[in-house]
């Protein structure tokens, strides 16, 4: 009997020292209206050009959390402080569930919430653990090569042949690791016009986000943007820019990576990022107590999904991969955050019938799941060595999606996440007809473009200047046949050039800041505000 009771005791203590995931919760944030005043003290150029282009509300959420409570929370007994996220006001920790209830006792934190679900209402621990795991999905007249099938399928080349292949378009990528992406033939182009601007590796906390020896998915994913080997390959995106986040942690399935991919897209709306590339998802983790179920997938539920949502919100479009769980008889439908309002992208054949490990809708709460759906089966991309092969997964449908709609967008960057969304649904092959497998279908990007291009009657002199913000190049769209005249101003009123019919300024010799570019195209006139970074 008293070894049994020694056992009871020594098994107690094993699970209440045993290391819990949670989010600590803060009641406030410093100086949130003097930020919001001032939001160029929160966020860069480009960001704040994108929220006004969209109209885009600042608010509290893109105010930074309190360091001073970080600080405090990292001071406290067996607490280890793993990632933090403004948009939540929250930190992820580990600690022991003794110690982590303690953090309640700071007169700063209002709530704190366990990975675990059980833990936040105590029922009996159950001792039953089967380690699972959700890893990876599935491992101008371009000559496209190996790529051409995935590209005309969804006549992505008829937006290349009208010049929208990316340009001035920022995209994040947020995956596994992105080894040789500086060395790669097939990212030469991307590498030689600066338009890698840099990344984060958010799980070992480093700027080495491009480490030779980081899992290779992410640098896969990229290829099928922006991939390019004269007459072998070209993404579908293969002028845009990039940055790149590691978010996902090859060796280990836990919430904090979770938290580490709110963390970056945070960081990727603070940049300005337009598109975000996720070819993740979460339902399945090392401990099963952290398991999501299929009727968590309800667009509200898991953290990442509830984080997803609000870079939505944010204006950033947000496509993920459904997953790869179709075969899956336990859990076939959507992992997070593909449950959210997010672009979701299943996979299918290159015939294009639906691929069987595509992961399936609806969403628990019945919402049309995924949205449509491209190539993922024997999709080409390019391996670390520079050659072409070919992969299976969502993972690369989802970044083949991506790219096609930075190239659409590009050809009116005035249209909101949500408009670009409903254009390229509409496009589809099964719109008015969505199923589980296909949801709307697979996207028509010619029609999209001229849905994309075609505006009301009042509104159809008007101008698109891009990228903006620029460093040297501004571009000008219009379609009008009268006489366009341009001015450009600085913030004193002081006119800096005019010039007449022209597509093109060069922008140089202008310092860095703002300026107001006015347009006068008849008998309207219309004024954009141009960011010189």
């Amino acid at each position: 009997m008293k070894n049994c009771i020694l056992g009871a005791l020594l098994l107690i203590s094993f699970w209440s020292q045993a290391q819990e995931h949670a989010w600590i919760y803060f009641t406030d944030k410093p100086n949130v209206q003097a930020a919001i005043n001032n939001p160029s003290t929160i966020l860069s150029a480009r960001a704040l050009a994108r929220k006004s282009l969209h109209q885009t509300p600042i608010d509290a959420r893109d105010v930074p959390v309190n360091e001073t409570y970080i600080t405090s929370i990292k001071n406290q007994t067996g607490i280890t402080v793993k990632a933090k996220s403004k948009w939540f006001n929250c930190v992820h920790v580990l600690g022991s569930i003794e110690q982590i209830d303690a953090l309640a006792n700071l007169n700063f934190v209002q709530n704190i919430v366990f990975a675990n679900r059980m833990l936040n209402s105590r029922p009996t621990i159950n001792q039953d653990q089967t380690a699972m795991n959700q890893k990876f999905e599935v491992n101008v007249n371009y000559s496209y090569g190996s790529s051409s099938n995935q590209v005309t399928m969804m006549q992505v080349e008829n937006l290349h042949q009208n010049d929208f292949t990316g340009n001035g378009m920022l995209i994040a990528v947020l995956d596994s690791g992105f080894p040789y992406v500086l060395t790669n033939p097939g990212f030469t182009d991307l590498n030689q016009d600066n338009r890698l601007l840099g990344g984060y590796d958010f799980v070992d906390r480093s700027t080495d986000f491009a480490n030779p020896n980081s899992h290779n998915h992410g640098a896969k994913v990229l290829s099928d943007m922006v991939g390019f080997l004269d007459n072998q390959f070209v993404g579908t995106s293969p002028e845009s820019s990039f940055y790149l986040f590691k978010t996902e942690d090859a060796f280990a399935e836990t919430p904090l990576e979770e938290t580490y991919w709110v963390e970056a897209a945070e960081r990727a709306d603070s940049l300005g990022v337009d598109l975000i590339n996720s070819s993740l998802g979460y339902y399945a983790f090392d401990n099963p107590d952290y398991n999501y179920t299929p009727q968590d997938m309800d667009g509200n539920t898991a953290f990442i999904t509830k984080g997803a949502n609000i870079a939505v919100e944010k204006g950033i479009l947000v496509v993920n991969a459904a997953g790869n769980t179709g075969q899956n008889p336990s859990f076939p439908i959507i992992n997070a955050p593909a449950d959210g309002n997010v672009f979701t992208i299943g996979a299918v054949d290159q015939n294009g019938d639906y691929a069987s490990f595509s992961s399936t809708g609806p969403s628990a709460d019945a919402r049309v799941k995924p949205d449509v759906v491209a190539q993922g089966a024997g999709a080409a991309i390019i391996d670390l060595d520079g050659s072409v092969t070919f992969s299976n997964g969502t993972s690369f449908a989802a970044p083949i999606m991506t790219g096609a709609i930075a190239s659409l967008w590009q050809a009116n960057p005035q249209k909101t996440n949500l408009e670009i969304m409903q254009i390229v649904r509409e496009s589809a092959s099964r719109y008015n007809n969505p199923n589980t497998e296909l949801g709307y279908g697979i996207p028509n990007f010619s029609t999209a473009l001229q849905q994309v291009l075609s505006v009301h009657e009042k509104q159809k002199n008007r101008i698109i200047a891009y990228p903006n913000p620029t460093t040297n190049d501004l571009y000008l769209s219009y379609a009008s046949a009268e006489a366009i005249t341009l001015k450009i101003y600085n913030l004193l009123g002081e006119k800096l050039l005019e010039s007449k019919n022209i597509k093109h300024i060069d922008m140089t010799p202008f310092a860095k800041g703002m300026y107001l570019l006015r347009i006068t195209n008849g008998s309207q006139e219309q004024t954009l505000k141009i960011i010189k970074e």
